[in-house]
């Protein structure tokens, strides 16, 4: 189901949590809504689902209009960070239960019911603990069931509220290449709220960039990373070195191939787009300060000696066997040339 948000502007007294936002998204995308703590994220989900009303705006889903809808009524399913679930009711019971309290006209009988909560539970490959209890599964478990509970109504859209925040890295890695592969097999619309900028390069389809209560960028996790709408995108996804442009630098930016900018005074350098090599001439400013490994990739920490005196630190990335060839040592003197930048004002 497409959905589309129409000027939807929301106050919480005096604090603007949201500013004429405009959004759509196609049907079947898995759509990520990221930004920092109180960019107003999760306040845009929860007017999505009717659990929030804005102050203004309309609210289509597969083009009706259903502002003014109870939450109920929206065909919506809702996934929260700290599952939700029902302590005292088995896992099945659970998945169960929103089956279970629709109205008797709709309302499946208890044999499809229990197919149908069985077939969910092998969907999140989970069967096996039908009869546990919340409190007797691990945290990543709880969340799958939680999602399974909401799948069970059938919704049109599925909404996740950061989902895996209450878990540990590793638990957090396997759920979203989980939740990846589910989307892939169910299709069903998906918008889930991180402030965790891998988790939604790694899972979504979609990235809606928040930041103050406005979106400042939308686009795929590739658009995202490598045509930042601004600074803000370019310094919030990933990491990035910033390089201002003074009277006194240029030459120095002309000889490390920075292609000047006659419009804007900042260059924003991904570290991968550095390239390094070892120093044959003791004078140069750029010294290699530290590395730190992270598994596959080598993350360099360089000093530059800016023409005020101060040190600024840059830092390239490179594959862990491309470091290794350079025989590199801390204190040693490097030149660098940059492949690629940002520019912006």
């Amino acid at each position: 189901m497409s959905i589309l948000l129409s000027n939807i502007s929301k106050h919480f007294g005096q604090f603007a949590a949201l500013h004429d936002i405009d959004l759509e998204i196609p049907e079947g995308e898995l759509v990520a809504l990221l930004g920092p703590s109180g960019c107003g994220k999760t306040t845009l989900l929860r007017i999505i689902a009717g659990l929030e009303q804005a102050d203004k705006g309309k609210i289509f889903l597969k083009g009706e209009d259903k502002t003014d809808l109870h939450v109920s009524q929206r065909g919506i399913g809702f996934v929260f960070q700290h599952y939700a679930l029902f302590r005292h009711m088995t896992v099945f019971d659970n998945v169960a239960f929103g089956m279970r309290v629709k109205d008797k006209k709709v309302r499946p009988s208890e044999a499809e019911i229990a197919k149908k909560t069985h077939a969910l539970l092998e969907l999140v490959q989970l069967d096996w603990l039908h009869n546990r209890f919340p409190d007797q599964l691990s945290g990543g478990q709880r969340q799958r069931i939680a999602l399974a509970r909401a799948l069970a109504v059938e919704p049109s859209v599925l909404l996740l509220d950061e989902p895996f925040g209450a878990l540990d890295a590793s638990v957090r890695k396997d759920l979203r290449q989980w939740l990846r592969n589910l989307h892939h097999e169910l299709n069903v619309t998906s918008i889930f709220v991180t402030h965790d900028q891998e988790e939604a390069m790694e899972v979504a389809s979609q990235v809606v960039v928040l930041n103050k209560g406005r979106i400042e960028q939308q686009g795929s996790p590739a658009e995202i990373y490598d045509y930042p709408a601004n600074e803000f995108v370019s310094k919030f996804i990933g990491q990035t070195n910033e390089f201002t442009l003074e009277h006194q630098t240029i030459d120095w930016f002309k000889h490390i191939g920075l292609l000047i900018s006659e419009q804007s005074k900042v260059a924003h350098v991904r570290p991968h787009d550095i390239e390094i090599a070892k120093s044959t001439n003791n004078d140069t400013p750029i010294t290699l300060k530290d590395w730190q490994h992270l598994g596959a990739l080598i993350r360099i920490e360089l000093t530059k000696t800016l023409p005020n005196g101060k040190p600024k630190l840059v830092y390239v990335e490179m594959p862990n066997e491309q470091f290794k060839r350079l025989q590199l040592n801390r204190g040693d003197k490097v030149d660098l040339k940059i492949r690629h930048a940002h520019w912006f004002n």
